[in-house]
């Protein structure tokens, strides 16, 4: 009897399992199908999932008629890859030292980090406009990426991870002649693999998808990201879905190229059994 309970649950779960997927994958097939469309076809209302007239003039208009567009391609990768990369060295060494090292406040401080966590991303806007603008970081890089180097939910989360994270391996490595820098950069990071590859996807997704900060920031058009950049081909009576869906897809394929990358990684989870 246990035996036909667990097929029957192991059997609505794949079930299940499918239909998400379908429920996820179709709206991206439609899409992908819609860039090699015609306005009027997409218009049309018809749910195709083969061009009637298949065409690449979406995406020669995008990258050739339209001048900014891979200039917004690089504003959103140079933003991207650099917030990354500076959110995974400084996310991961604030998270390692709340979890190794003693110092005065170290409880106080992990309390605001906390407490960072509870206040609404909303909240802080205005603020960081003010800021920025009295620093003369208004359409810049440097006011995309500086505010947001460092995540609160990510220092959190490297610093469960170094917690449980083997103190063996670092008195090892400290009878060895390593300085404390010299076991976090060479030791620990290099074995913290699977959660800086989990925290490297979420952290690039979240500045490749920003919409909110680039409009505040970006009032330049040349310095516009992706997203504003998408929003700029829908017009109050006309709206360019042909261009759109191509250049979705162009927005697209970092984010998968990333994960495909990271992949191994990331499916082992954050969790490490010290077993290397």
């Amino acid at each position: 009897m246990n035996s036909r309970k667990k097929s029957f649950s192991k059997r609505l779960l794949y079930v299940i399992l499918v239909l998400y997927a379908v429920t996820t994958l179709v709206p991206f097939l439609w899409a992908l199908s819609s860039s090699f469309k015609t306005l009027e076809e997409i218009i049309s209302g018809t749910m195709n999932f083969i061009p009637k007239n298949f065409t690449l003039a979406n995406y020669q208009q995008i990258f050739v008629e339209q001048d900014l567009f891979p200039r917004w391609l690089l504003n959103s990768l140079i933003i991207a890859v650099i917030g990354t990369l500076l959110n995974i060295i400084f996310n991961s060494m604030a998270g390692y030292a709340l979890a190794r090292l003693a110092f005065p406040g170290k409880k106080a401080l992990f309390i605001i980090i906390l407490a960072v966590l509870m206040i609404p991303a909303q909240v802080t806007m205005i603020p960081n406009y003010l800021i920025l603008k009295e620093l003369g970081w208004l359409n810049s890089y440097q006011g995309m990426i500086v505010p947001a180097m460092v995540n609160a939910t990510f220092i959190f989360m490297m610093r469960q991870f170094f917690i449980n994270f083997p103190k063996e391996l670092e008195e090892a490595a400290q009878l060895d002649g390593l300085s404390r820098l010299g076991i976090f950069f060479k030791v620990v990071l290099p074995l913290a693999k699977p959660a800086l590859a989990a925290q490297a996807i979420f952290v690039f997704m979240g500045f490749w998808n920003d919409f909110m900060r680039p409009l505040i920031v970006m009032t330049d058009t040349e310095m516009y990201t992706l997203p504003l950049g998408l929003n700029t081909f829908k017009g109050q009576y006309v709206s360019y879905w042909n261009y759109i869906m191509a250049a979705s897809m162009v927005f697209t394929l970092p984010v998968l190229l990333l994960y495909g990358f990271f992949n191994r990684y990331f499916i082992k989870g954050i969790s490490f059994t010290g077993g290397k």
